[in-house]
């Protein structure tokens, strides 16, 4: 295996560029109809009853937590919909620019598109509450992106589960549309083909040839099996969110489209050194791909580590800081740095503390790839106006505590990943 050579990252001292690979932004649910076609009113009127059912149910049942998380950031939860708010705490967090995700509210579900098209959309059943769901929140997607399109990349929804045809032609329209930077897809396919079947090679060619990154994000899981059990819930939720990505990778589908790229968001990364660990070994040790024969030779042109960075990239949201130490064995060119704004459970409003408290130890130059430098990379941002805009509200290495003479070294993937010399991890053709 062959590292790929780092790109030359500046160790100065100038604001780092931060670039959010996770926020949320949508239309408080009834604000959508305009943005609906006419034929789905009646219904998207009921959908609305039901969400605010739901807030009254939420507001019984946790009303302390939703009046103190409310009551104390009032003002910065208006940003989901309203751009001068949004900048006011972008520019507070120190974040230059940021990739949206639908449904702003993540505590009572006020905030989400029509049907639940967004972090719900592999629930969805009927075909045209699904595309007419996502469609109307891509309306307002483009014209909130507009506002501010330095910074803010937004993802568009497009349910290919249900109709590939109807997904082909959505992300045909929506390439070169201001602001948009890649699609979001059900995160479970449920009963329709598994992604890593043929049926749905029209997708990836379409997203390969328009530029468009591929996203699944955490929150939909197997609930039936849950039950009211959150713990179980918890704890297996990351794995249906990056369940997507080995049914990509092992079909094949990054060769077949080698324009491809896809993102994991919001599950962390804490499962990937163990999960490339084995991965390699099956592909890149001689005794293990002799153990499986003919079966596994040919899915794979190269080791499935050697995808990371190029082809498969993770948005980690707020790293832990043993994520950030494990950020050699991860993906140090895969790994993005996110908020989660505005949702309680990411660093907003207390990001500038988050920073200086988990970055403190890594070098300036992994930190800014971190940070936004491969954000920049993985979706086409404007590097020059968020150089701008990050001159004037972004951190640096000297207000996070950096050792301003810190390097990282050139060897640091290859050592931290560890098994590559242990098993002589060579890709078997």
């Amino acid at each position: 295996m062959t590292i790929r050579p780092r790109t030359p990252v500046s160790t100065g001292s100038e604001p780092y560029i931060v670039v959010s690979s996770d926020t949320h932004a949508g239309l408080q649910c009834e604000e959508y109809r305009p943005y609906l076609e006419s034929s789905l009113h009646e219904e998207f009127d009921a959908y609305v009853a039901e969400r605010h059912e739901h807030r009254r149910v939420q507001e019984e049942l946790n009303a302390e937590y939703i009046e103190e998380w409310e009551g104390e950031n009032a003002d910065g939860l208006l940003g989901a919909y309203d751009p001068d708010v949004r900048d006011r705490v972008l520019d507070a967090d120190g974040v230059a620019g940021e990739i949206i995700f639908a449904d702003g509210d993540a505590v009572t579900g006020q905030e989400s598109p029509p049907f639940g098209a967004g972090l719900a959309a592999g629930q969805i059943t009927d075909s045209r509450q699904a595309f007419g769901g996502a469609r109307a929140h891509n309306r307002w997607l483009e014209e909130f992106c507009a506002t501010n399109p330095v910074r803010r990349a937004g993802v568009a929804l497009v349910p290919i589960t249900h109709d590939v045809d109807a997904a082909v032609r959505e992300i045909e329209a929506l390439a070169g549309r201001p602001g948009i930077h890649g699609i979001m897809i059900p995160t479970m396919w449920h009963g329709f083909p598994a992604y890593g079947s043929d049926h749905y090679d029209r997708v990836w060619a379409a997203c390969a040839e328009t530029g468009l990154v591929v996203h699944t994000h955490s929150g939909e899981a197997d609930f039936d099996a849950y039950g009211e059990n959150v713990a179980m819930y918890v704890s297996e939720v990351p794995f249906w969110t990056h369940r997507a990505l080995w049914q990509l990778l092992f079909s094949g589908k990054f060769d077949q489209f080698p324009g491809l790229r896809y993102c994991v968001v919001e599950c962390g990364s804490y499962w990937i050194g163990d999960l490339l660990w084995k991965t390699d070994v099956n592909f890149g040790a001689s005794w293990k791909i002799k153990k499986m024969g003919s079966r596994m030779k040919g899915l794979l042109s190269r080791l499935p580590s050697e995808y990371f960075g190029e082809n498969v990239f993770i948005g980690a949201s707020t790293m832990s800081k043993e994520e950030i130490r494990r950020r050699h064995v991860n993906g140090i060119d895969a790994l993005m740095w996110g908020t989660d704004y505005p949702h309680p459970e990411g660093s907003w409003p207390n990001t500038m503390t988050r920073l200086k408290s988990d970055f403190a130890d890594a070098s300036i130059e992994d930190t800014r790839m971190l940070l936004g430098l491969n954000a920049v990379d993985c979706y086409g941002l404007d590097l020059d106006g968020l150089t701008d805009v990050a001159a004037g509200i972004g951190p640096t290495p000297s207000s996070l505590g950096q050792d301003p003479d810190l390097r990282t070294p050139a060897d640091a993937t290859r050592t931290a990943r560890w098994w590559l010399a242990e098993y002589n991890c060579t890709m078997q053709y």
